[in-house]
């Protein structure tokens, strides 16, 4: 239970402000069919967060424990630096502009988490707790935590978000998790 718990605050929190909330946000101003954009949403961060879990659960097989956590570490410090750097609402793929809102939800999103600070997050959480399915659910918790009251309340939200807070508070607990990783006893 540690792993979805710890997996759906960070992301729930790194994600505000994020450019994928933009999207979300820029996705319901324009389709304004808010279901179809959640079930978009949430069927990309489960494909998107799963594949990224593998991956951390991967290469944390393969590197092996010492050296996973001064990695995790690093990873960590260097996530908490990204959180306080905004994001700009013109990142992000054009071109299904022309789709349903669903399909349009499905592909952008998809697009978009490549590379992103959460689907990273995703990569080292599960590479840090070695549970595929806790850490996936978990970061697609957060996910729609973040971004589903965004498409449903829009404008409103957005306005009374001190984003720097947000931004800072994400920051702190990426370097608490870089530290405790640091802090790991190794395996030998």
């Amino acid at each position: 239970m540690e792993a979805f718990f710890v997996s759906t605050g960070l992301v729930a929190i790194a994600e505000i402000g994020d450019k994928t909330q933009l999207l979300a946000l820029m996705l319901a101003a324009r389709y304004r069919k808010p279901w179809p954009i959640v079930l978009g949403i949430l069927c990309a961060t489960l494909a998107n967060h799963a594949l990224a879990a593998w991956v951390g659960a991967a290469v944390a097989a393969w590197v092996g424990t010492d050296a996973m956590r001064w990695i995790l570490g690093a990873t960590f410090i260097v996530m908490a630096g990204w959180c306080l750097i905004p994001d700009k609402a013109d990142e992000g793929p054009q071109a299904a502009r022309q789709a349903g809102a669903f399909l349009a939800t499905l592909v952008a999103f998809f697009i978009v988490e490549i590379g992103d600070k959460t689907q990273i997050a995703t990569v080292a959480l599960a590479a840090r707790f070695n549970s595929l399915l806790a850490v996936t659910a978990g970061t697609t918790a957060g996910m729609m935590l973040a971004n589903v009251p965004v498409v449903l309340f829009g404008d409103a939200i957005a306005r009374r978000l001190p984003l720097r807070i947000v931004r800072a508070v994400a920051a702190a607990l990426f370097v608490i998790l870089g530290l405790v990783a640091f802090l790991m006893p190794s395996a030998a």
